[in-house]
């Protein structure tokens, strides 16, 4: 019996160890004052800033802690850290930390990139080992056919042994862009003699399309760069989750086509490529699959039940133009359309609600039609509700925002702060909005450079926001509970209290009981909608 319970103990001493290994994570918690000596200590590294209570957040940390133990078994030099910005208000306040999560890539403290890719953990690994590749890779005469095939979109420079000016220009845009393409560079002229180019060219060998594109002329960072991303684009490429980022972070409106079949897709791709190589590097042109991403049609304002359907979206401008979903999808005509479209002869669709007659209560509402007039006021600070009718968060968040309403409206600076809220559902609105709700504050007058407010949602602190971030500094107060507490009772009182309350125990179990199963149903309702929290619309 000894020795077993001896066994016993060291199977159990065993198990404690493979689980306090197993806890022990390849993410490093960072604080302000590890962050740098992490950083410094590391040539390459991500960090992920986040917040406990934030669902996006949640999602990305098992993801996340995956990607560093890839990392950490494939050998790589390359560290994964973590900041909760609860905690280190001041370091995420340095790196602009605006939403969570924020992810950032650092080469150095002073080299520091966005991480936009796809948050799952073979896309972070993949990602992070081609940053710890060479910027450019230098390609000779047995590495360039290899080099042509290590990925989609292969950018290749042929330039001269001597001309250091614009092998650096090349790779400043490659150091931008590497995320996406592949760059390398050979200066043997008898190479770029053997692929029919003169000296200096560009050439970006692709997968698709046409297989290859070759730039001759102007070699600013601008213009080596825009020649890139345009070669590097699909004539007529497809929205999904893998895509939908890049094509509103491209500069340039996007054309959907929407249908709900493969073949169909196919069918209107062919017929409209010649206006898609009309207005290639001026306008994208991407199909959408209508049965996976329908409801998107209604953010063009489209009806989402009429496919095939065409619109095109200015994303700089925000700017929407619907085609008539009762005309068929032709060549002809959709040619003229978007020719009317970039001429300016057809007026952009605003989806709004009527403008209210009346503006009784403390929040302000706003709609597409009157937005510009009342959040571009020059003499007021606008904080601004985005929500959405059927968001649980927003109608929780509604009590606690009349209240900060009624306290600006009864403060001093009560001319200087407007709290108003909008449907963005079924208006039209300027920014992208990735969740319900969100919170952002316009300055006075300052219409094209908001700051989202991504703290806890209460009256205190969201007052320290508009005070801290307004122009005019404006300050409110919470109005305290007047009410005085119940003077203590004599003990005649508690004698007939703890009758009282023997007479109704039972009663009061048997309620107790239910309570506890209402409140756990609540909580987990609730739990369900925290998750929720954040909308993607794609």
């Amino acid at each position: 019996m000894q020795y077993k319970r001896v066994a016993y103990g060291l199977l159990a001493a065993f198990a404690s160890l493979a689980s306090a290994a197993d806890d022990k994570s390849d993410v490093t918690e960072l604080s302000g004052e590890t962050f740098n000596d992490f950083v410094k200590g590391n040539p390459l590294s991500m960090v992920e800033f986040v917040a406990p209570w934030c669902g996006h957040c949640k999602a990305l940390g098992p993801e996340f802690e995956k990607a560093a133990t890839n990392l950490r078994e494939s050998g790589k030099d390359i560290k994964l850290g973590k900041v909760d910005c609860t905690k280190e208000a001041d370091l995420c306040q340095k790196y602009d930390v605006q939403g969570y999560p924020t992810v950032l890539v650092f080469h150095s403290l002073d080299d520091v990139t966005p991480y936009e890719g796809q948050r799952k953990a073979p896309d972070i690994t993949s990602y992070m080992i081609k940053q710890s590749m060479p910027t450019v890779s230098h390609l000779t005469a047995d590495t360039l056919e290899e080099f042509k095939t290590t990925g989609d979109v292969v950018v290749v420079a042929y330039i001269d042994t001597d001309d250091k000016a614009l092998l650096e220009t090349y790779t400043s845009v490659a150091k931008k862009l590497r995320a996406k393409y592949t760059f390398g560079y050979t200066d043997d002229a008898a190479l770029a003699k053997a692929e029919g180019v003169k000296v200096p060219s560009l050439v970006v060998y692709k997968s698709f399309d046409e297989g290859k594109n070759i730039h001759t002329e102007k070699f600013e960072a601008e213009d080596i760069e825009k020649f890139v991303k345009t070669a590097g684009t699909r004539l007529i490429g497809e929205v999904g989750q893998e895509t939908y980022a890049d094509y509103m972070s491209a500069g340039i409106p996007l054309a959907y086509i929407f249908a709900e079949t493969q073949e169909e897709r196919e069918s209107l791709s062919d017929e409209l490529k010649p206006i898609a190589e009309k207005y290639r590097g001026k306008i994208n042109f991407a199909t959408i699959d209508a049965k996976a991403f329908g409801a998107h049609a209604a953010n063009l304002n489209l009806k989402t039940d009429k496919f095939p359907a065409f619109a095109i979206h200015d994303t700089v401008k925000k700017f929407k133009f619907p085609y008539d979903q009762d005309k068929k999808i032709v060549h002809d005509d959709l040619a003229k359309f978007v020719d009317d479209c970039t001429a300016g002869k057809i007026e952009p669709s605003i989806k709004s609600e009527p403008i209210p007659e009346d503006q009784d209560g403390p929040v302000v509402k706003l709609v597409a039609l009157n937005f510009k007039e009342v959040v571009g006021n020059k003499d007021k600070d606008t904080l601004v509700a985005f929500v959405a009718p059927w968001c649980g968060h927003c109608k929780a968040l509604a009590p606690l925002y009349e209240e900060l309403a009624e306290a600006y409206r009864e403060s001093p600076d009560h001319d200087k702060v407007a709290i108003a809220k909008i449907d963005a559902t079924a208006n039209d609105v300027p920014e992208e909005i990735a969740g319900f709700p969100t919170i952002m504050l316009y300055a006075a007058g300052v219409l094209d450079a908001p700051i989202t407010y991504n703290g806890p949602r209460t009256v205190k602190d969201l007052m320290e926001f508009i005070k801290e971030n307004g122009k005019y500094k404006a300050a409110a107060s919470i109005k305290e509970d007047t009410e005085e507490a119940a003077p203590a009772a004599s003990e005649k009182a508690e004698e007939e209290d703890k009758e009282d309350k023997e007479d109704k125990e039972d009663k009061e179990d048997k309620e107790d009981k239910k309570d506890k199963r209402d409140k756990k149903d609540k909580k987990e309702e609730k739990a369900e909608d925290k998750e929720s929290e954040d909308h993607d619309e794609l």
